[in-house]
C-alpha cells in the first residue's frame, strides 16, 4: 500500500513539474513509474494540466460613474444572455465542483435576478443564484445548464441556450481497474 501511495505521489509531483514519465512492469508484474529511463520502459504522453481562467470582475468604480445605458429593446432590456462558463461541450476530468458564470448584455438590471437550472432542476433551492455559482458535488456523465433572467415581478426577460458539459470520474467498476478482479 505504501509503495502504491508513494508511486502516486511521485507521479503527481512529476506531473506538476511537467517532466517526462516512463512506465514499466517488473518481473513480478508490479507497474513502476519514473522520470528516469529504464530498460523496457514506455514513454507516457501526458495531457496538459487542467487550468481555470477566471473571468475578470467589473470594477465598481468604472460602473458607478457611467451614465445608465438606455434599454436596447423595450420588451426586455437585454440584447442577450449566455452561460459563458462552462463552455458548451466542455469536458472535465476528476473534478468535484465547477464554477458556473452567466453574463448578460447589458449587465444585469437592478431588481433582475439570475436563476440556473442543472439537468432541468432548479439550483440553490429555487432561489436566485446570481451571475456566478459553484456546483458541487458533480456526478460523472453529461450534464446540461441553462439560466433565465427574471425581473422583479418574476417574468422571464432573458433565457440562455442550454450548455452541455461532460464529467469524467474514475470508477471502481472500470474493467481496467487493477483492484477489481475480472
Amino acid at each position: 500500500m505504501r509503495t502504491a501511495l508513494f508511486t502516486l505521489i511521485s507521479l503527481g509531483c512529476s506531473l506538476a513539474l511537467a517532466a517526462t514519465i516512463y512506465k514499466w512492469v517488473d518481473e513480478n508484474g508490479v507497474v513502476h513509474y519514473s522520470d528516469q529511463p529504464h530498460a523496457n520502459a514506455q514513454k507516457i504522453q501526458l495531457q496538459e494540466a487542467q487550468t481555470y481562467k477566471a473571468v475578470p470582475a467589473e470594477s465598481p468604480s468604472t460602473t458607478a460613474g457611467a451614465p445608465p445605458t438606455p434599454s436596447p429593446t423595450a420588451s426586455n432590456g437585454y440584447r442577450g444572455c449566455a452561460v459563458v462558463q462552462p463552455q458548451d461541450d466542455e469536458a472535465f476530468a476528476n473534478v468535484d465542483m465547477i464554477a458556473v458564470v452567466v453574463q448578460t448584455d447589458p449587465p444585469l438590471h437592478s431588481g433582475d435576478q439570475i436563476f440556473v437550472t442543472y439537468d432541468g432542476q432548479a439550483l440553490n433551492g429555487r432561489s436566485a443564484t446570481g451571475g456566478r455559482f459553484t456546483i458541487s458535488p458533480l456526478d460523472r456523465g453529461d450534464h446540461t445548464l441553462q439560466a433565465v433572467v427574471r425581473d422583479s415581478e418574476g417574468t422571464i426577460v432573458c433565457q440562455t441556450p442550454g450548455v452541455t458539459f461532460h464529467v469524467h470520474q474514475p470508477s471502481i467498476l472500470n474493467p481496467a481497474n487493477p483492484l477489481r478482479p475480472h
